[in-house]
């Protein structure tokens, strides 16, 4: 579920990148995928694809990866999901498709169901909010309100817990916190709650993980409230729709709605919380992608959270794998971890609110600190360009 709130990032990348996959040629003319500075192409062939079987990757992907290191995988996997495997692992696979992977399909859906059920009985005779081209029932209240969120927090725990997340560490920061990344609290501000909750963006996990602790509100595709079960669960949740492609997804619509959002939140505490991947994409967990702006043009104090997903053979981040592929490799590894750090509430200066890719990179930096995550200029246009040249190769 990747947020796109429109706004200024610290880089234009949507200049960057050119595809053309006919015929199947990919043709890259990203400045930062190319190797010179030049403006020639280049170009991947389907003739390189006998580089993709090898255990080694060959040139041209062993460069392409180092750019894009924020969204390549290193676990025993490999690319794709589709690397070579010692013999031992295969039978564990194996047995693991057979038995573990069954029952938490099972485990999982009769979860799921269960809480499309809650959601169905508590919205009948109601109609959601429409407005600005979204549909939900973010402003539901009383009974029907303490339901949802009670029973979405203790589910979301329990499908965890089937996926194998059977302890989740999780770490407070102090306050005293060095004032280059984070503003002393006044006695004004102490009281104050957070307009929004800010983490990093690993894998589709972390939507259950924030559900599970604050069940906020989030920055959807517009496609996720036409799924079956979990469309209905979106809606309840209050999610922010947004369609990539759609002239709605501009500034004032999905910005416009989360700000208005925010200060619901921040004047009615029964009102959710927003929950923002400032980040727009996923990566693999050890990067941090520069922030866009949206998710700070309210000016309201933020929380950061940082999710690492430590593994030792199938990693839960979600880049270069299909959807598939990564449930299946994800229910059968019978242990999964996941450690979480809490920051202070981060109160903006003046200085800040009046520049919200200021009070953004602010926020990252002390994120990036913290978590100790590399901080990379790319995004998701050359996430873009990596992956069309990984799916090149390996189709």
């Amino acid at each position: 579920m990747d947020s796109d709130l429109k706004g200024p990032s610290s880089k234009p990348h949507s200049q960057h990148c050119e595809l053309n996959l006919e015929e199947g040629h990919i043709k890259d003319v990203s400045p930062l995928l190319s190797p010179s500075s030049s403006s020639t192409s280049k170009t991947i062939t389907t003739d390189d694809k006998s580089a993709a079987s090898s255990s080694t990757p060959g040139p041209d992907m062993e460069e392409l990866e180092k750019k894009c290191a924020a969204y390549a995988r290193h676990d025993m996997y490999g690319t794709m999901g589709r690397g070579k495997l010692p013999w031992t692992q295969k039978i564990l696979l194996g047995i693991a498709v057979i038995t573990l992977f069954p029952l938490r399909v099972v485990s999982a859906t009769l979860v799921v169901v269960l809480y499309y059920l809650i959601c169905r009985a508590c919205t009948l005779f109601l109609v959601p909010n429409q407005e600005d081209e979204q549909e939900d029932y973010a402003h539901m209240g009383g009974w029907r309100r303490t339901i949802i969120y009670w029973f979405g927090r203790v589910l979301a725990r329990s499908l965890l817990f089937v996926f194998g997340f059977y302890w989740i560490k999780e770490t407070y920061r102090d306050q005293d916190m060095d004032s280059k990344f984070h503003n002393e609290l006044d006695a004004n501000n102490e009281s104050e709650r957070p307009g929004a909750i800010i983490s990093n963006h690993v894998s589709h996990l972390d939507i259950l993980y924030h559900m599970s602790t604050s069940f906020p509100s989030f920055v959807a595709k517009k496609s996720v409230s036409k799924l079956p079960l979990i469309g209905l669960i979106s809606k309840c949740l209050g999610c922010v729709y947004v369609q990539r492609e759609s002239k709605s997804s501009d500034f004032k619509g999905v910005s416009g709605v989360v700000n208005d959002r925010i200060h619901e939140s921040l004047q009615d505490k029964s009102a959710p919380m927003m929950m923002l991947f400032p980040e727009g994409t996923t990566t693999n967990g050890d990067y941090i992608l520069p922030f866009k702006t949206g998710a700070f043009l309210s000016k309201a104090p933020v929380l950061p959270i940082i999710l690492r997903y430590p593994y030792e053979k199938f990693s839960p981040a979600w880049d270069t794998i299909s959807g598939v592929r990564h449930v299946i490799l994800l229910l059968c590894q019978f242990v999964n971890n996941i450690t979480v750090m809490r920051l202070p509430i981060y109160y903006p200066s003046q200085e800040e609110k009046d520049d919200p890719k200021l009070y953004a990179e602010n926020v990252r930096r002390l994120m990036a600190r913290e978590g100790n995550l590399t901080m990379t200029d790319i995004g998701l246009a050359e996430k873009r360009v990596y992956h069309a040249a990984i799916h090149g190769l390996f189709s």
